[in-house]
């Protein structure tokens, strides 16, 4: 058979690997910024000025600076920011470095196009640098790992399919006739993330030329919908292409076999059928129907099996290698990243039981959970990526192996500094918030106690962050050492004999998967109906059937001011530290909700595009808010938490005080709720939109200067002061986030709830 030359292409390698590293030290700065902002919230004050005497600033003292800079270093875009940048910008590109690298050998030819390569890869960045800079801005839809407005959102499916076409068109021309099971891996990855994406970031725009934009569904719905994609992003974005590249870079690096063939099959399949399924679980005790919570559990105790299926795969590839680990830093890495993948695929199924779900959710523990993989499985199998590829592809020796293996310790210390302190913090969280005396009133009343309580940990794991990025920072000095001593290697030349043409139909004696390996288009579509059919099962019927929300008569779509307050609320990122949802335990019953008794129920969520439920309480679930304080509370909590909450570690938003409320969209904001959604507002009340909203921040105004005559004390100054260029209080972003926050819960307040018939 004629043997054919040809070149394998490195320079897209080299590309996404210094991308790699780039964002990789981004992402790690920015969960380093938010931990220190939790023990201390006056970072940016230091940072920017301030008015508050007891802090220190590198600025005048004047408080105008915090104020120019707007909120982009309050804590809600920080942290979205940095979750974004790990996956979508560390992890992703990490994935296609080690992917452009193993499939060209794998399959033996170049990429399919290397036009499409340099778009893919183009087009990724500059998402990314999209996302840093709108997310800054406030733009976003607070919906977790999917935050991006819709113009970002088609970007993403664009990059996605010009990856997927490069991808598959690469599949097709191979030179090698089964597929290996890294990419079994990736096919599954792009099929599902594809999936997920599309589904989840369903929205309507305000308009084509605003960044604005309302999701499809609402409440329940939007909850069910975006947990899918949530859990599944973890599935799909860290877990599987991740899985991909250890099947690939493992035994390389080992120079041993996989350890069973067998054992690949099942994990693969099993793997990707099992997922789809779990995504519930972060909803468990809501206002979720509890078939679905129910189906959640039972898959996520599943997904056990399949998951330490790929562990000791993973592990016992190195059977008879065990010497190398001693000596080969890269080995080090993949070990504790499959050991980590294994610690933390044990321990979410046993967070998705009803059992420790309640203590676990909303606090610290979930945190620790996840950078375990995060931190640990993620970054580990990154930095083993990068330690093997560099020496390989600039032809020469790594610089220094006592420096990785510095990397090595001091990552590993890392994880430990991080996760053990958040263990014992959400232990500390989950139990204190369900303490009662014993004349059954709560013994951490005051919500602060419980925060106070868990400052030392967030120290530590301040501390673990430091360790991390330090070992981080010297990968970078080593890789430039070692890139500095070699010589790049752009193209690599190899031969392989051309592929014959034998047919697409099984052959006798041929197994089942084996004549699967090389029918790829055979392949996807069992993939793609593998990882759907979960999706399908638990989301059409939510989405279909109106009995499985009902709808509370009680419950009124909100004013346009309301409207705007809560477009603020989810711009600031205030879903990161508060919940909006009261589930049904005493604890969180009498803490949140001590006159009416109610939780949550599903009707109240119907007019939430998107839903803000949340997955983490720093600060005090808001569901009940309304009514709690008075409105000169919220002015003075807004402008500086501590006035009002002593010890609180929430930021200032003192812009919200300062800017005039852009009402230009108030008006369309209705019109699209109407007529996309069928929110049953009235002509006479859009066309009344601004007197409407006119007339409740009066009310607002005239209750905060009744209560709390400094405050009206100020703004006659200022208006002095400024003269024609005062703008009145009723005119500023402050009075629509209260008249949102003081809306919270207000529609239910009897303990007896009539429920409408949906028939």
């Amino acid at each position: 058979m004629e043997t054919q030359k040809f070149n394998y292409d490195n320079n897209i390698v080299r590309a996404f690997l210094y991308a790699t590293i780039v964002f990789g030290l981004v992402g790690f700065l920015l969960g380093l910024t938010a931990a220190l902002m939790l023990f201390y919230p006056e970072l940016p004050e230091f940072l920017f000025g301030t008015d508050d005497t007891t802090i220190k600033s590198l600025a005048s003292g004047n408080i105008q600076g915090l104020i120019n800079t707007q909120g982009a270093m309050g804590f809600g875009r920080i942290r979205m920011l940095h979750t974004s940048a790990v996956i979508f910008a560390f992890v992703c590109n990490s994935f296609f470095c080690g992917a452009y690298y193993s499939m060209q050998r794998l399959l033996k030819t170049r990429m399919y196009s290397d036009t499409l390569s340099w778009i893919h890869f183009w087009s990724w960045q500059l998402m990314i640098i999209s996302v840093v800079i709108t997310f800054l801005m406030g733009i976003n839809t607070s919906k977790e790992y999917a935050e991006h407005e819709w113009p970002i959102d088609i970007l993403i499916a664009f990059s996605w399919i010009v990856f997927g076409i490069n991808m598959f068109g690469t599949i097709a021309k191979r030179r090698v006739r089964h597929l290996y099971v890294a990419i079994w891996f990736y096919m599954a990855t792009w099929i599902a993330v594809a999936m997920l994406h599309i589904f989840n970031n369903l929205e309507v725009p305000l308009s084509f030329t605003s960044w604005k934009s309302y999701s499809v569904y609402a409440g329940v719905k939007d909850a069910l919908v975006q947990w899918w994609y949530g859990h599944n992003a973890v599935a799909f974005v860290l877990t599987t292409p991740v899985l991909g590249l250890m099947y690939y870079f493992m035994p390389k690096a080992a120079q041993r076999p996989v350890f069973s063939y067998k054992l690949s099959i099942i994990h693969f399949w099993s793997l990707i059928f099992v997922y789809l399924w779990a995504g519930p679980h972060h909803l468990q005790y809501t206002a979720l129907p509890a078939w679905a919570q129910a189906v959640g559990t039972g898959f996520s105790i599943m997904l056990i099996a399949p998951s330490w299926g790929g562990m000791l795969n993973g592990l016992l590839t190195l059977r008879g290698a065990w010497d190398k680990v001693r000596e080969n830093p890269i080995l080090k890495f993949f070990v504790v990243a499959v050991t980590c993948y294994g610690m933390a695929t044990f321990e979410g199924p046993l967070l998705a039981t009803k059992s420790l779900n309640k203590i676990g959710h909303y606090t610290d523990w979930v945190i620790g959970h996840v950078h375990l993989g995060a931190l640990g499985w993620n970054g580990f199998m990154a930095f083993g990526v990068i330690y093997y590829l560099v020496p390989i592809m600039w032809r020469t020796k790594l610089w220094s192996k006592k420096m990785a293996n510095w990397h090595f310790w001091l990552g590993t210390l890392g994880i430990i500094f991080y996760a053990v302190p958040m263990y014992i913090s959400g232990f500390t969280q989950g139990l204190m918030w369900k303490q009662f005396n014993p004349d059954g009133t709560l013994l951490w009343k005051n919500w602060l106690d419980t925060v106070t309580a868990i400052i030392p940990y967030f120290k530590m794991r301040f501390l673990g962050g430091i360790l991390y990025l330090s070992g981080a920072i010297l990968m970078v000095i080593n890789v430039i050492k070692t890139i500095k001593a070699g010589s790049f290697q752009k193209k690599v030349p190899a031969e392989a004999p051309a592929l014959a043409n034998i047919g697409s139909a099984r052959k006798q004696g041929e197994g089942v998967h084996l004549w699967l390996e090389r029918t790829p288009t055979l392949l996807s579509i069992l993939a793609f109906i593998t990882v759907a059919i979960g999706g399908l099962v638990e989301i059409v019927p939510t989405l279909s059937l109106k009995q499985s929300v009902p709808t509370i008569t009680a419950v009124k779509p909100y004013t346009p001011l309301e409207l705007e307050g809560r477009d603020l609320y989810i711009r600031e990122g205030c879903n990161a530290c508060h919940s909006q949802m009261i589930r049904p335990f005493r604890d969180e019953v009498v803490r949140f909700e001590g006159k009416n008794g109610q939780y949550s129920k599903a009707g109240e969520f119907i007019y939430d595009r998107p839903f803000l439920w949340g997955s983490k309480r720093t600060g005090p679930d808001l569901h009940r808010e309304g009514g709690r304080n008075p409105d000169s509370w919220h002015f003075k909590h807004m402008y500086n938490p501590r006035i009002t909450s002593a010890g609180s570690i929430m930021p200032r938003f003192p812009w919200l005080i300062t800017n005039k409320l852009d009402r230009s969209q108030m008006v369309d904001k209705m019109k699209l709720m109407k007529n996309s959604f069928d929110v049953p507002y009235t002509k006479a009340q859009i066309d009344s939109a601004n007197q409407w909203a006119d007339n409740q921040s009066k009310a607002i105004v005239q209750r905060i200067y009744s209560e709390a005559n400094d405050v009206k004390d100020q703004m006659t100054k200022e208006k002095t002061a400024k003269g024609s260029a005062y703008v009145p209080l009723e005119q500023r972003e402050i009075v629509a986030m209260i008249a949102y926050l003081q809306r919270l819960g207000t529609d239910i307040k009897t303990t007896q709830v009539q429920t409408a018939s949906v028939d």
